[in-house]
């Protein structure tokens, strides 16, 4: 499956665009649309920079996902997946409780799954539980 437009949005939507590398919540150097690998203090980069490497963060956000899932999903789910891969990382989405419902066709009961994953550096910040209930809806107007 590829990401959609929507997908790509949400993605940007929440992420934000800074040309300047900053520190996030957790204290990942970050630039661009939330690119982490390879950043470091007092960073920048241009808007094309920015967008080609969202480009390749979504690509291989896109690609985790897809060898993840064991059947096609409707759109909208595989486009919440992939931003919460982009968003939490492969590796939290591997272990999450949120794909092994989503692989065991439990959609709904998996969606209820998103909203916990609201912490960042052990506390609750608003902006991520925002991001996990765009993502939820996302998906639950794809099952509608």
């Amino acid at each position: 499956m590829e990401y959609s437009q929507t997908g790509l949005q949400l993605t940007e939507q929440f992420e934000g665009c800074k040309l300047t590398s900053y520190q996030d919540s957790g204290g990942v150097w970050t630039i661009g649309y939330g690119h982490t690998r390879g950043v470091h203090a007092a960073m920048t980069c241009t808007q094309e920079q920015a967008e080609q490497w969202l480009k390749e963060d979504i690509a291989l956000a896109v690609q985790h996902v897809n060898l993840c899932l064991t059947h096609e999903v409707p759109q909208g789910l595989f486009d919440a997946l992939v931003d919460f891969a982009f968003n939490c990382g492969p590796g939290n989405l591997d272990a999450s409780r949120l794909l092994k419902l989503v692989n065991a066709g439990a959609y709904k009961t998996a969606l209820e799954e998103l909203p916990k994953w609201d912490h960042c550096a052990g506390k609750v910040l608003d902006g991520l539980l925002r991001r996990r209930l765009a993502e939820k809806a996302e998906a639950e107007a794809s099952l509608a």
